[in-house]
């Protein structure tokens, strides 16, 4: 497991920062179910006087709303009939955090328990935190990376939502892929989220410009799975706090336009318990002169592509995921792999050290701590059940004939319902919860009439 980033501060170095008036506010915080940060802004003296010692509460439905944050039926553990109680927000003292765009201010993420400090298992962070779990038990770590992209627009958010998010000004007006001059365009921004970030204790890689009009990516250096899902979170919100300071709006969500999505591929690796490299063996096979994947590296991959339906609603959990999902796009339609072949949902990169798998299903509206502990779910139980993998995909993966992932919600969200292992590995109170969740935003699009409709029927028909 990598050692704790330099930049996060210690528990007593937080209290001297409060004292002497250098930190005044502490953000307590979790990652609900759509993938966002939720909590309380604290003042400092009454959070080193009160909270730290016992504690702070929400409401319990804060795991059972929609976007919009309405309550809705359906959920087991919070509901109108149940009261809606609270829940109790645990400190993770590991993960506290300056927030330098924003005065004085100290972010801790926290995990979700009941009053009575049972896990609340339905929490995001609970389900990864399991799997990881399993994964000690069998003498594994887990080292993860997620790629995040973004579009960049220069209108507010509050024009933005004025104007339906429609008529918007991208940031560059041609595909800037890799592109310098693309980039320095945005440069004042995107400068400003990397050097923020990694004040915030991340290790900040790069930035480059995407195929979208106005699209970037910023990344972040492989860690520790936990860390790279919380850093994930903090990242997502930071960026859209720093663009609405620039005066712009960006957007993370799966398929803005009939143009690229947004994507988030997920990189993976285990590692022994050790540190030992447990995916590569230098001394096995003939892979370019430099070793070969071991047996236990194809027993993940193979339990990754065996459920990869049954948990694409935890890679793409909302109706606009599903858009992403086309021929030639660069975004995968598959259940597939290849060695350094991106029209696969599953890409093998590296070797020795750097071996490690590229999931390109989830866009960049997916929950970091589902879709790694879906990935980590399905890789030990091919582990466990020593799954064969099947021949790699050497073309064109579109037109390989290799089943389909999931292409609507619907279809993601009766696999998920109905899997057996998807209820063996999560739980059932998991299993239930998250289809529930897929109920809730099917029932509400298929109430909306979507300007779409409004354009080719007003008129017309």
């Amino acid at each position: 497991m990598s050692a704790k980033n330099p930049r996060l501060l210690s528990e007593e170095n937080l209290l001297v920062q409060i004292e002497d008036g250098t930190i005044d506010t502490v953000i307590v915080a979790f990652t609900d179910m759509q993938g966002r940060l939720q909590g309380k802004r604290l003042h400092g003296a009454f959070f080193a006087g009160e909270v730290l010692a016992h504690g702070t509460e929400g409401c319990n439905y804060l795991l059972s709303v929609d976007v919009d944050m309405n309550t809705v039926d359906g959920y087991a553990m919070s509901s109108w009939e149940r009261g809606y109680g609270d829940m109790e927000f645990a400190l993770d003292l590991e993960t506290i955090r300056l927030l330098p765009h924003l005065p004085g201010t100290a972010m801790i993420q926290c995990d979700l328990v009941w009053l009575d400090h049972a896990p609340v298992v339905q929490s995001p962070r609970t389900i990864l935190k399991a799997q990881l779990a399993r994964a000690a038990e069998a003498g594994f770590v887990a080292l993860a990376g997620t790629e995040l992209e973004f579009l960049v627009f220069n209108d507010t958010y509050e024009s933005a939502w004025d104007g339906w998010y429609r008529g918007l000004t991208p940031a560059n007006q041609y595909n800037i892929d890799y592109s310098i001059l693309g980039t320095s365009r945005v440069e004042p921004l995107l400068r400003d989220i990397r050097n923020t970030m990694y004040a915030a204790g991340m290790n900040v890689e790069s930035a480059k410009g995407e195929c979208n009009f106005g699209q970037h990516e910023i990344g972040f250096l492989y860690d520790d799975a936990l860390a790279t899902a919380d850093n994930h979170s903090v990242y997502k919100t930071a960026a859209k706090e720093i663009a609405s300071a620039h005066g712009k709006a960006l957007t993370f969500m799966a398929k803005y336009d009939e143009r690229e999505g947004n994507s988030c591929h997920i990189h993976l690796s285990l590692r022994g318990s050790d540190g030992d490299v447990v995916f590569w063996d230098d001394d096995a096979g003939d892979e370019g002169g430099n070793g070969g994947r071991t047996p236990l590296y194809d027993h993940f991959l193979a339990g990754v592509l065996a459920t990869m339906r049954d948990f694409t609603l935890l890679y793409a959990p909302n109706v606009n995921s599903y858009k992403r999902f086309a021929a030639g796009s660069f975004a995968p339609t598959a259940v597939a792999w290849g060695l350094d072949n991106r029209t696969c949902a599953l890409r093998l990169v590296g070797h020795g050290q750097s071996a490690r798998m590229e999931n390109r299903l989830p866009g960049g509206d997916v929950n970091p701590y589902l879709a790694l502990g879906a990935m980590l779910a399905g890789g030990l139980y091919g582990i466990e059940h020593e799954l064969e993998l099947e021949p790699q995909e050497t073309g064109n993966a579109y037109t390989s004939g290799k089943p389909q992932v999931p292409h609507t919600l619907r279809e993601a969200r009766d696999a998920f319902a109905g899997s057996d292992v998807a209820r063996e590995v999560f739980g059932s109170d998991v299993v239930e919860h998250y289809t529930n969740m897929a109920d809730v935003e099917l029932q509400a699009f298929e109430a909306a009439v979507t300007d779409w409709e409004l354009r080719r029927g007003f008129e017309r028909m």
